[in-house]
């Protein structure tokens, strides 16, 4: 099929492989980096794009830039939109309910989103919604297997205000542990220090859903401990307490688990390797890759617009 593949230019965390991985499933797939600009003039930017000719359009653009242009996106065929932050939706913070909002104006396009409590919360408003979760970078992450001089660690931001929970756990956490708090450039340097730790401490309250470090972790061979997203989400995703990972609802089990780990050396490597394991089977950007090839290419719902002059029906193009 013939995809027109829209992501953006300058991202902090590095998605190549994944973007790689789904244009390999889709076959004939056009990839194009948006720089800001651009993803701010969408109008503009398509005015060089026969759009019709292809089978599927994706964008994996900023939310914030998409909703401004909801009038335009409208006119965009066989439109598949990617989102990785549609948690927002559903907690504190300038974009609750705005995802919902926007989608009303595309009920026909597909959104593939990297939680499934919000997918399935989307699905009962109405939306085609698809779950396919986040994952990691197989190429450049990986276990080390050194030594690790970083008992409890964290890294990443937690000066931004939708994080404010996150930074507040960390700081509680902090008060009684020895924990390492910290921010690196992606690569080799992120690489590395993810290898210097041994527990890595996820702390997204209230998410609904496993950010990427997580499964970067994992893969990097620490032993996650994450505040709990959810029986749901820990089911499809194959996270079993302490057994492939440690989960905690308050900083109080996060405490009395940490203490019985520090007495058993060896559930701390077994669960680690576990955890390992199960990212490096099913979480690689490879093979995410795919899964959202595989929902790209499933036949979309029909386009109607009503206008004026009756109901207009648009037929989305359907591939086998």
């Amino acid at each position: 099929m013939k995809t027109l593949f829209l992501v953006q230019k300058d991202q902090r965390v590095i998605l190549d492989r994944f973007y790689d991985s789904i244009c390999r499933h889709l076959g004939d797939c056009e990839l194009r980096h948006l720089s800001s600009s651009e993803q701010d003039d969408l109008r503009g930017y398509f005015r060089t794009i026969d759009a019709g000719s292809y089978d599927r359009i994706i964008f994996f653009l900023r939310f914030k830039k998409e909703i401004k242009q909801a009038r335009f996106i409208r006119s965009l065929p066989n439109l598949v939109i990617l989102e990785h932050d549609a948690y927002q939706n559903y907690i504190e913070g300038k974009y609750r309910g705005k995802f919902s909002e926007h989608y009303r104006q595309l009920p026909w396009a597909r959104i593939i989103n990297s939680g499934y409590e919000v997918s399935e919360k989307l699905k009962a408003e109405g939306f085609d919604s698809v779950f396919v979760p986040k994952g990691y970078d197989q190429a450049q992450l990986k276990n080390l297997n050194q030594d690790r001089d970083i008992e409890l660690g964290f890294l990443g931001s937690i000066e931004h205000k939708t994080y404010r929970k996150r930074k507040e756990l960390l700081q509680a956490l902090s008060e009684t542990e020895s924990l390492v708090v910290a921010r690196t450039n992606s690569g080799d340097e992120y690489l590395a220090m993810l290898n210097r730790i041994k527990m890595f401490v996820g702390a997204d309250i209230g998410f609904g859903e496993y950010m990427i470090k997580n499964f970067e972790a994992m893969a990097c061979g620490c032993l996650l401990l994450t505040w709990n997203q959810g029986d749901s989400e820990n089911r499809v995703l194959g996270f079993k307490d302490m057994e492939n990972v440690v989960l905690f609802n308050s900083l109080k089990e996060l405490r009395e688990k940490l203490n019985k780990l520090r007495g058993n050396p060896a559930r701390i490597e077994s669960i680690a390797a576990n955890g390992q394991k199960l990212v490096e089977s099913h979480y690689s950007w490879e093979a995410l890759g795919a899964k959202v090839a595989e929902a790209t290419k499933l036949p979309l719902r029909e386009k109607v617009i009503k206008s004026f002059f009756g109901i207009k029906r648009y037929s989305s193009v359907e591939v086998s």
